[in-house]
């Protein structure tokens, strides 16, 4: 199913969208360059992120790689973009790791990985960002997750890492308020993207995820894109601290099983 196309013109706006090479963060570049926005793309793999400004006008795209878990190279990839195109209007946190498996079952590495690019890497991110974001009067989306507001059996770290994020971003949203900044967050729940395929190999893998949806059917990155371009649109001026859900109304249920 096709997402429904959103009517935003972010015409003039400059915008730094973090992990974009694929899924969520793919979506929500070509969204945001659909809606007329220059976009600076970011992740490990320069092939992936140019891949997905194809057809897109070189003046209004670039394809920056960096490590946002290392601080210096996101410093270097904010200053990148300000030295390219003057300005950065909006920032999209989107680059996130996966660890599943309980707490005895992660080790070190994986753990640190982890919390290296999900915690550390949206620190990084939002110092280096957002006094330019307050200079331009811009807002900030962060990509968090239903994970970050409740538990899931067998995922514990990576739900602690997500509930970092969201509250980050509500207590910075209080920070930076006076200062003319919006932050806010998008909790998608399960999404068919690279990261979750291996999941569901097959109907009957898919069904345990799809019980608990109300809207019948897992997410797609189309799906998540517009409700972050709302979120950085004018439309949203009054919107800030809020966690959006994009689950299909998975967050809606009380857990019990689909009758």
């Amino acid at each position: 199913m096709a997402a429904k196309t959103t009517t935003h013109d972010f015409t003039g706006s400059v915008v730094l969208v973090t992990g974009g090479g694929s899924g969520i963060g793919a979506a929500i570049t070509r969204a945001f360059l659909d809606a007329g926005a220059t976009v600076a793309v970011t992740g490990r793999r320069r092939e992936q992120l140019e891949q997905v400004l194809e057809g897109h006008p070189a003046e209004r795209t670039a394809a920056l790689p960096a490590d946002v878990s290392d601080g210096a190279q996101v410093r270097g990839l904010v200053a990148d973009v300000l030295e390219r195109f003057g300005r950065l209007d909006v920032v999209v946190s989107n680059a996130a790791g996966f660890a599943v498996g309980e707490i005895t079952e992660v080790d070190d590495d994986d753990w640190a990985a982890m919390r290296a690019t999900n915690v550390d890497g949206f620190f990084h991110l939002a110092k280096a960002a957002l006094p330019h974001l307050a200079d331009a009067g811009g807002n900030l989306v962060a990509v968090s997750s239903v994970s970050g507001d409740r538990g899931d059996w067998g995922q514990s770290t990576y739900n602690a890492t997500k509930a970092a994020v969201t509250n980050f971003v509500r207590s910075l949203a209080l920070d930076w308020g006076g200062r003319g900044v919006r932050l806010n967050v998008v909790a998608p729940a399960f999404t068919l993207t690279e990261l979750t395929e291996p999941m569901v190999t097959d109907a009957d893998s898919l069904e345990p995820f799809t019980n608990r949806i109300a809207l019948g059917r897992p997410g797609i990155p189309d799906d998540v894109a517009p409700a972050v371009l709302w979120l950085a649109s004018d439309a949203a001026h009054y919107v800030s601290g809020a966690v959006l859900p994009v689950d299909g109304g998975t967050s809606a249920s009380t857990g019990q099983p689909h009758a």
